[in-house]
Parts: structure tokens; C-alpha cells; sequence
């Protein structure tokens, strides 16, 4: 069968382009067997909490809890998630520099691993791991006080942690700054991240990981938010004039990500998700390491749809692409496709 995704790509060279035991792992490349779609693992780019409305610092409590799932990663392709409340990435978590954090951990009962959490934004052990290895069944949790303003990653550090986090375990926490960030029209939560199985990309049914591919750092699917097109069924959305921000995470485990909008230029970004300094302006591509994070806003000045990649570019046949649906009034004078003499003669003459 053909696995590759002709229609992206046409459409791309048309603009020019202390340890649990590891989960089985088995060598042979077999056509797996079809079964029923899986649930619906890819979270919505917007769902998100927006800004916060508020100087003071607060007690913030999140509760999380780890679910294992069989989920829809590509079309009649199926795979067993573990999963932050059932979906890819987990939680946007949103506070403020000098909030108290209270994380509470669930591991669902009908979980088959041991599950925790390390969030980077903790200055503490583990990053909170250590406390809330739970059990099947079990909650633990944890305090910590957000000290330093970011955008940072969490994600599960069970060893093998690589495991985990290629599993679907991952999310990101935005400590905003004591002055908050610029207001702007939309704000958009993806996530990078990478899946490994023995079946080959394209495999329909349900597919299996593989340990021995995750050690060798060879993904069969890279994908945002959590499957092959997540972002092509839940778009980005803008008109012109618009400014969209993006909070954008590479969970890895393994892969830095060349991040790149088709049509599009970084107006402003915050490289590594600090806020320390001023953000870099007109950027083309921003490179983004396996558990660090980054902001970026873009302003669309004309509609149609612009492309979210990583710019190494075969890993768009991997999965590894999403859509911004830009919709309002053509602006000719910034971009128009220009017409060959005899059509532009043949469009004059009524013909």
C-alpha cells in the first residue's frame, strides 16, 4: 500500500518547496490485524486556559490522572496510548511566577504500568517524579512553588522513561511572568512528538511499540498532538491581520524539531520558552530540543492555508504536519499568484 501522504505533499511542491519491566517487545514486522478505529487521543490546539487575569499569587491545584488507552493514530490504524487525562498531549497547565502548585497524580486502576510525573518547571527532586511514582489505583501528589517564569515540559519519567514519553505521556506547563504576556488574538497549545512500532508506517490495525526502535532513535511516526493529520482534522484557525501564538513543545524523545509554518514567518519568538529577553523578531525556523519548549506569534496577511512542519522534511511523510485555516479577504497587493500571458489575455477577453 502506499504509505506516503501525496496530497500534503503535492500540496507542499506547489508552494515550492526503580523500574517497572519494560512492555514486550517483538522483532517481526507482520500485518497487524484491523480493528475498530480508537478513541479520539488528539487534544484541540485551542484547549487551552487563556490568560490569567490576576496580579496576586495563589494555590493553584492540578489534578492529573494517567490513562491507558487504544487510540486512532493514522486512518484504520490503532495504538495503545498512555496518556494525562486521556488525551495527547495532557493538560495545558497555566499559573503565575510565585504561585503555589499542588499537583495531585491518579493512576487509573485499569492501568497496566506504574506512572509519574516530572514537570520542569519544579525545582525539586525529579522534578516531582520521585513523589508520585503511583501504582495502578494509587494517588500521590506534591507542592512546589513556580519560582521561575517559562514555558516548560512535563512528561512521565518511570524508566524507561523514553517508553513513556513515546507512548503519549507528555504535556507542558506556562509560567507566566509577573506582567503577564501581550495580549493577542489566539493562543494555540502543539506538541511534537514521536512513535515507535514494529509494524512499518502505513500498517493498518493495531499496532505495537517497539523497545529496540526507541534505543536505535528510529520513529516510524512523527506526529503534533499525538497522530498522523491531528492537526489537519483540528486546525489552527485565523484571519488576516490576526495574531496567533503558539506554545509549541518537542516531547522527543529522541528528535530536535526544525519548527516552520509554509507560507508563514515568525514575527516574534521566545527560543527555549524563556522570557527573559526580548523575543527575536522575523524568524524563518526555530529549532526546538527534545523536552524544551518555545512561543512563537505569526500574523497571517492574506487567507488560505499555511502549513505547520518540521522542517526536516521527510518527516512529514512520518505524520509530522498540521494546518492553519486562514479565511477572510484577498489582499492582492501583498500575494497573488501571477496568470500566464495567454491566460491572462483569455480571463481580458472574456474567454
Amino acid at each position: 500500500m502506499n504509505r506516503y501522504r501525496a496530497p500534503f505533499i503535492s500540496a507542499v511542491a506547489a508552494i515550492m518547496l526503580a523500574a517497572p519491566a519494560f512492555a514486550a517487545d517483538h522483532s517481526s514486522h507482520q500485518q497487524a490485524a484491523p480493528v475498530a478505529e480508537g478513541a479520539d487521543i488528539v487534544r484541540d490546539p485551542a484547549d487551552l486556559p487563556g490568560p490569567l487575569a490576576r496580579q496576586a499569587v495563589e494555590t493553584v491545584t492540578v489534578n492529573l490522572e494517567t490513562v491507558e488507552l487504544t487510540g486512532r493514530l493514522d486512518d484504520g490504524t490503532t495504538y495503545n496510548y498512555w496518556t494525562y487525562n486521556g488525551q495527547v498531549p495532557g493538560p495545558f497547565v497555566r499559573v503565575r511566577v510565585g504561585d503555589t502548585i499542588v499537583v495531585n497524580l491518579k493512576n487509573a486502576a485499569d492501568s497496566a504500568m506504574m506512572h509519574n510525573i516530572d514537570l520542569h518547571a519544579v525545582s525539586g527532586p525529579g522534578g516531582g517524579g520521585v513523589a508520585t511514582m503511583v501504582k495502578p489505583g494509587e494517588t500521590k501528589g506534591f507542592t512546589f512553588k513556580a519560582l521561575h517564569p517559562g514555558l516548560y515540559v512535563y512528561h512521565c519519567a518511570i524508566p524507561m522513561a523514553a517508553q513513556h514519553i513515546a507512548n503519549g505521556m507528555y504535556g507542558m506547563i506556562l509560567v507566566e511572568p509577573k506582567e503577564g504576556l501581550p495580549k493577542v488574538d489566539h493562543e494555540y497549545y502543539v506538541m511534537q512528538g514521536e512513535i515507535y512500532t514494529e509494524q512499518p508506517n502505513g500498517t493498518k490495525g493495531e499496532l505495537t511499540q517497539s523497545i529496540d526502535k526507541i534505543i536505535a532513535e528510529q520513529p516510524d511516526y512523527m506526529v503534533f498532538n499525538g497522530a498522523v493529520d491531528g492537526l489537519a482534522r483540528k486546525p489552527l484557525r485565523a484571519k488576516p491581520g490576526e495574531t496567533v501564538r503558539i506554545f509549541f513543545g518537542d516531547a522527543g524523545p529522541d528528535k530536535d524539531s526544525s519548527f516552520h509554518i509554509i507560507g508563514g514567518i515568525f514575527d516574534s519568538a521566545w527560543p527555549y520558552g524563556s522570557f527573559d529577553a526580548a523575543p527575536v523578531s522575523n524568524v524563518q525556523t526555530l529549532t526546538v530540543p527534545p523536552g524544551g519548549a518555545a512561543v512563537v506569534e505569526f500574523k497571517p496577511v492574506v487567507p488560505g492555508k499555511f502549513f505547520l512542519v518540521d522542517h526536516a522534511l521527510s518527516r512529514v511523510e512520518k505524520g509530522l504536519k498540521g494546518t492553519i485555516e486562514v479565511s477572510g479577504i484577498e489582499r492582492a497587493d501583498l500575494f497573488h499568484p501571477n496568470q500566464p500571458a495567454d491566460s491572462a489575455l483569455a480571463a481580458a477577453s472574456g474567454h
